[in-house]
């Protein structure tokens, strides 16, 4: 069935298949470079500015705004101006819609089942089959 995954955790009834994969695609491609996702993790400890994420990566200050821009092209991070810098903040509606699609297709399977509800994330006590 033709948009059942996408409807039912998306609400996205007017792309098809192919549209909605090109769509995931992009992001995916944009988290898939170390250094944009290096970027993300800080992220996800709160809002930073380019300087910090530079402090905290060893980036150059054009590296990380060479990033941040393609992350926020695929509207994976906000950016808000206060005083004279700009906050960066992660988008995660954004960057759940293709973590929640990779979870739902790991599920389909039983080993997918298995390891994505057995072991939450970084738990080590319980081994992976």
């Amino acid at each position: 069935m033709e948009h059942t995954l996408e409807v039912a955790l998306f609400g996205t009834p007017d792309l098809g298949d192919r549209d909605y994969a090109r769509l995931l695609a992009s992001k995916l491609k944009a988290l898939a470079d170390e250094n944009r996702l290096a970027l993300i993790l800080l992220l996800a400890q709160g809002p930073h500015t380019v300087g910090q994420l530079q402090e905290n990566t060893g980036l150059g200050q054009t590296l990380v705004s060479h990033h941040l821009g393609l992350l926020r092209e695929h509207g994976l991070v906000s950016v808000a101006a206060r005083g004279r810098s700009n906050i960066y903040s992660l988008c995660c509606d954004q960057l759940g819609e293709p973590v929640r699609l990779l979870a739902t297709l790991a599920a389909l399977t039983p080993g997918g089942v298995a390891a994505c509800c057995e072991a939450g994330p970084r738990d080590t006590t319980k081994p992976v089959p």
